[in-house]
């Protein structure tokens, strides 16, 4: 159960990371995001 949960949680995180990865810098700032913080924010996507 623990292996299977990892691996959903690896997939969600790439899953953020590619989406958030395709946005434009504008879109990114409307956000509130900046390009170097998509993978904090892929990280807590996965936590919470």
């Amino acid at each position: 159960m623990n292996f299977a949960r990892s691996l959903n949680n690896w997939r969600k995180y790439r899953q953020t990371v590619t989406e958030l990865g395709r946005m434009t810098d504008r879109e990114l700032r409307d956000l509130g995001i900046g390009r170097e913080e998509i993978r904090r924010v892929a990280r807590q996507a996965v936590a919470g």
